[in-house]
C-alpha cells in the first residue's frame, strides 16, 4: 500500500444522469422506464479522483432524485478539507446528518471510498480485505410482464449463458405461477428466484409456493414477499414452503437485521448498499453471517459505479451465495468506462486501484461543484 500523503478533499462534482432501461422494470410496487441516478465525484488535493452514485428508487426506499440533489447540497460542503482516510468518520457524520437518506449517504460513501483505495493504490475489494477474489456468476432478473414478453426476454438471456432467473412477481398469484410455468416448460434446466417486492399476503405466497412446487419448477428463493413489518408470515412461510427466504425490504439498517434473526424469519439478508449505505451494510453482512445466516446482495437500478462498489464486499469478504448484480445488463447503454466486465452471467474482476472506473463530468450546466464551501455551476 501506498504511503499515504497530502490526500484532503478538495472538491466535491455531483451531477444527474439518466439511464434507459432495454424493458420497463416492472415490479409489484412500481415501474421504471428510465433509472434517474446522480454521479458524485470526490477530487483530492492530489488529483486523485473517487467516483459514486445514487439510485433512488421510491417505490422501494422513499428517496427521489430531487431529495438527493437536496442532500448532496447539504453534506457535501462539510467533507472540504477533511482527510480521505477518515472516511469511516465522515460516514457517520453523514449518517447523523442524513439518516433518511441511505441512497445519497451510498453514492458519498462510494466515492470517499474509491478516492481513498486510489490515492493507497489499493483496489476497493482490498479495503474488505481481499477475501474471495475470483469471477463470480449472477441472476438476470424477468420483470413483471406479459406472459410471451417474458418468454422472449428469457430466451434471450438463456442464450446468453444464464440459467438463474429472478422473477419478478406479487401482483397476481395465478399469472405469476403461469409465467414461469411457461418458463420452466421451455427452459427445463433453469431455476428461479420469486421476489415478491411486498406484494403477497401470507396466503398469496403459500398458494404461489405452491403453484411452483404442483409443476416442478426449482425455487432457490423467495424474496421479501410480504411487507416489510409483517416478521410473522416470513417465519411462516419460511416453515411452511421449504424454501429459504430472503429478507430485502425488512433490512435497512443493522437494528433491522437484529431483529429479522431474532424472529427467525429469514435464511438470507440481501444487502443492499442504497438501502443502508457502504459502511453500514459491510456491518450487517458480517453480523448476518456472524449470526448463522447467509448472505444475498443486490441493487436498484445501478450503473456499475454502484454496483462495482457492491461487488467489491463480495470479493472482498467471504459468504456471499447468491448475486443479483445485474442491473446495468438492463440499461440501454453503459456511460462508464473500465472497472469490472461481464461475460455473460459471470463477473471478472478488476485490479486497478479503487473502483477502477472513470466517467466525465457533462460539458452542459448539470454538474454542481463544491469547494471551499462555495457552491458553483459548471
Amino acid at each position: 500500500m501506498k504511503q499515504m500523503k497530502n490526500t484532503s478533499i478538495q472538491e466535491v462534482t455531483f451531477w444527474p444522469i439518466d439511464l434507459p432501461m432495454t424493458d420497463p422494470f416492472v415490479v409489484a410496487t412500481g415501474i421504471r422506464a428510465v433509472a434517474e441516478n446522480i454521479v458524485v465525484r470526490i477530487t483530492l488535493n492530489n488529483g486523485i479522483v473517487g467516483y459514486g452514485e445514487a439510485a433512488p428508487f421510491p417505490e422501494v426506499g422513499g428517496e427521489d432524485r430531487s431529495s438527493c440533489l437536496q442532500a448532496f447540497a447539504h453534506l457535501t460542503p462539510s467533507l472540504i478539507g477533511h482527510p480521505v482516510h477518515d472516511y469511516e468518520e465522515l460516514g457517520r457524520h453523514l449518517a447523523e446528518q442524513a439518516p433518511s437518506q441511505p441512497a445519497a449517504r451510498c453514492a458519498i460513501e462510494t466515492a470517499l471510498l474509491d478516492a481513498y483505495c486510489r490515492a493507497a493504490g489499493i483496489p476497493l475489494w482490498q479495503c474488505w480485505g481481499g477475501a474471495d477474489v475470483r469471477p463470480r456468476v449472477t441472476d438476470i432478473t424477468i420483470p413483471i410482464a406479459t406472459q410471451d414478453k417474458t418468454l422472449s426476454l428469457a430466451r434471450s438471456w438463456y442464450d446468453r449463458g444464464f440459467r438463474l432467473f429472478k422473477m419478478k412477481v406479487g401482483k397476481d398469484v395465478d399469472a405469476d405461477v403461469r409465467r414461469l410455468e411457461a418458463l420452466h416448460r421451455a427452459l427445463t434446466d433453469i431455476a428461479f428466484i420469486g421476489d415478491g417486492n411486498q406484494g403477497f399476503s401470507r396466503a398469496e405466497c403459500l398458494a404461489f409456493a405452491d403453484g411452483v412446487r404442483r409443476f416442478g419448477g426449482v425455487m432457490v428463493l423467495l424474496e421479501q414477499p410480504v411487507v416489510r413489518d409483517d416478521l410473522d408470515s416470513l417465519a411462516a412461510i419460511r416453515r411452511e414452503t421449504g424454501i429459504p427466504v430472503a429478507a430485502d425490504e425488512s433490512v435497512r439498517s443493522l437494528d433491522d437485521a437484529r431483529n429479522v434473526i431474532a424472529h427467525g424469519a429469514a435464511d438470507y439478508i440481501n444487502i443492499k448498499i442504497m438501502k443502508t449505505g457502504v459502511l453500514e451494510a459491510a456491518e450487517i453482512a458480517t453480523f448476518t453471517l456472524t449470526s448463522g445466516l447467509k448472505l444475498m446482495i443486490g441493487g436498484m437500478l445501478e450503473s456499475r459505479i454502484a454496483m462495482g462498489c457492491s461487488l467489491s464486499l463480495v470479493l472482498g469478504m467471504k459468504g456471499f451465495e447468491v448475486l443479483d448484480l445485474d442491473t446495468p445488463l438492463l440499461m440501454a447503454t453503459d456511460p462508464v468506462q473500465g472497472g469490472y466486465r461481464y461475460e455473460g452471467p459471470t463477473l471478472r474482476p478488476w485490479h486497478e486501484p479503487g473502483l477502477g472506473v472513470s466517467m466525465p463530468i457533462p460539458a452542459d450546466t448539470s454538474a454542481t461543484r463544491i469547494r471551499d464551501n462555495n457552491p458553483t455551476r459548471t
